[in-house]
């Protein structure tokens, strides 16, 4: 039997950004976190923004992740857990949200649009809002109607398979 957490360490959207934008540090784990990674003070926590620059195909800090990350799960993952859905199953989801993601960041890198977060999730968040306010002058462009639509469809797959949305 294969262990649900290798859905995880397969995965990674969680980690690079797609489906979460930052972890936050509780005070008591952050000295300990400090020496694994750079992290961001907020008062007396802290939080590093996504992704994490110790993800690279697979956690490398999985053992000693922050409790946000190991308390985190996601859908896709509750599914294998309650036997709803095997695991080759769950990878090909996976497997199609990494493609989606990547069209996405590929039709993104064409056009000119400045945005300011290196996190996709937050990336996201800044199209939404010029989506929604029709706030560039490429939004009536076709390139950027097929950028809004691939968004969707990632963030209808993300919704229904990872129980997150982004857009």
């Amino acid at each position: 039997m294969i262990d649900s957490t290798n859905i995880c360490l397969a995965c990674g959207l969680c980690c690079d950004g797609t489906l979460i934008g930052f972890v936050q540090l509780s005070h008591e784990e952050l000295p300990a976190i400090r020496e694994l990674m750079d992290i961001e003070e907020a008062s007396s926590d802290g939080v590093f923004i996504q992704p994490c620059k110790k993800y690279c195909d697979g956690c490398s800090i999985y053992l000693d992740r922050p409790k946000q990350c190991a308390s985190y799960n996601c859908e896709l993952l509750e599914s294998v857990l309650r036997k709803e859905l095997d695991f080759t199953s769950a990878i090909e989801i996976v497997d199609v949200a990494k493609q989606r993601k990547s069209a996405i960041e590929e039709k993104l890198a064409l056009l000119p649009i400045k945005l300011q977060s290196q996190s996709f999730y937050f990336k996201m968040a800044e199209l939404k809002k010029l989506y929604q306010n029709n706030q560039h002058e490429l939004a009536s462009t076709q390139d950027f109607k097929d950028l809004i639509a691939d968004i969707k469809q990632l963030d209808d797959l993300l919704s229904k398979e990872f129980g997150v949305t982004v857009f």
